[in-house]
């Protein structure tokens, strides 16, 4: 029902936070599969997907995670990123009645104070976004966070824990 992708570099623990958020997507057949897009790690990245049993794309960028695909909603993560108990049943509803994109609610210990909201840079991933496989290919460019800025999204009743910023974004992975 759901492709995960996930675009990282470097990100092996924040990588590995991130996909046990996901297990029990997976064990109740929400998650199809999990795509990471590696742009060039040097750590231990791929054997943290390999034994989550993802799919790993060395060397490459959100538009080839898009086109491996195989569900026709994908779910677009930060490494790190962990969601929070009902995310579940959020994205099944979502996807039977909505035919546009998502972001997730920020998890109280994610919100920022105003001012910090103003001066920090915007992540675009930084909420997730769920988006169809088919209005993903026709908006990807190279990386998922051209996407995410590209793409009006309502939100998601379900609670996300934002990747530390002390990691860097998935838009900055191929500096």
């Amino acid at each position: 029902m759901l492709s995960v992708l996930i675009e990282t570099r470097n990100h092996e623990d924040a990588l590995a936070r991130t996909l046990a958020s996901l297990v029990g997507g997976a064990v109740e057949g929400v998650v199809r599969e999990v795509i990471i897009c590696d742009g060039g790690s040097s750590d231990r990245t791929h054997t943290v997907a390999d034994h989550a049993g993802c799919s790993y794309l060395a060397g490459a960028d959100a538009l080839s995670g898009i086109r491996q695909a195989r569900s026709e909603w994908i779910l677009i993560l930060e490494p790190g990123a962990r969601l929070l108990e009902g995310w579940m049943d959020a994205v099944l509803s979502h996807a039977e009645v909505a035919a546009g994109a998502a972001r997730f609610t920020r998890a109280r210990q994610s919100r920022q104070p105003f001012l910090a909201r103003i001066f920090s840079g915007r992540r675009p991933l930084a909420d997730g976004l769920m988006i169809t496989r088919r209005q993903a290919l026709s908006l990807a460019r190279t990386d998922g966070s051209a996407i995410a800025r590209a793409v009006a999204a309502r939100r998601l009743p379900a609670e996300i824990v934002v990747a530390s910023p002390a990691a860097p974004a998935c838009d900055r992975a191929a500096t």
